[in-house]
């Protein structure tokens, strides 16, 4: 291995952990991301809290972080695996950012730019479903289906074999990405509400009922009928439509 491989994982991961997405919240409206909506620092909460049009300039730089370690990486002549990993391991470090405590997006945007580096095709193959996913308003689904369907696009359109590897690693990272913003929501809940249900005569497999409603939520399952009447015997006087 390349005395510079390393280095440039190392690079990679530093230029993912740059908070591109914050940094336009508050620069653009004073505004901490994490304190609104999902509380994920991504591309998707500047388009819905800071400025559409701010998604622009996010979205490229977000592209750059894995793209530019990647390029970089075949310019060096350090081969298509190791350059891979350096995009790899911005999308790590756009997920959790070690200048941000840990706490990033999701990493679909660089790793699109890893994509248009090692693999061009790859972009408006993913960029199709994700679009898809938009439109229908329920993204999570069709990104993980972007990802599983990507080696075997690669493979029919006779893509580099690094494409199958890349994704399972992409996938995981999503996976791990979205069972952690559970764990975030249930913790909230817990910290939020635990002095309310506490006052409200609420036991602790109450509170495990409603932390319970809250991940099947966060998973897209449909609880309506029975968070109505949790909240009917909680005694408080809204329902959901």
């Amino acid at each position: 291995m390349s005395p510079f491989a390393i280095p440039l994982i190392v690079l990679g991961y530093l230029l993912g952990s740059i908070p591109t997405a914050y940094l336009a919240g508050r620069w653009l409206k004073g505004l901490d991301l994490r304190r609104h909506g999902t509380g994920t620092v991504s591309g998707s909460m500047v388009w819905e809290h800071v400025a559409r049009w701010a998604i622009v300039p996010v979205g490229v730089f977000d592209l750059a972080k894995a793209g530019f370690p990647a390029w970089l990486g075949l310019q060096m002549g350090l081969g298509l695996a190791v350059s891979t990993v350096a995009g790899l391991a911005a999308v790590a470090g756009h997920n959790w950012p070690i200048f941000f405590g840990f706490t990033g997006g999701r990493g679909l945007s660089p790793f699109l730019g890893l994509l248009l580096v090692v693999f061009p095709w790859g972009f408006p193959w993913m960029l199709a479903l994700l679009a898809a996913g938009w439109l229908l308003g329920d993204s999570a689904p069709w990104a993980l289906a972007a990802l599983i369907t990507l080696p075997l696009f690669a493979h029919f359109v006779g893509g580099p074999a690094i494409v199958a590897p890349a994704a399972a690693a992409m996938l995981l990272l999503t996976l791990a990405k979205r069972l952690e913003a559970q764990d975030i929501i249930v913790d909230a809940m817990c910290r939020l509400g635990t002095g309310e249900m506490t006052r409200r005569g609420m036991t602790e497999a109450d509170m495990g009922e409603v932390a319970q409603l809250v991940v099947r939520a966060a998973g897209g399952e449909e609880v309506k009928e029975e968070v109505n009447d949790l909240v009917r015997d909680l005694g408080l006087e809204f329902v959901l439509e």
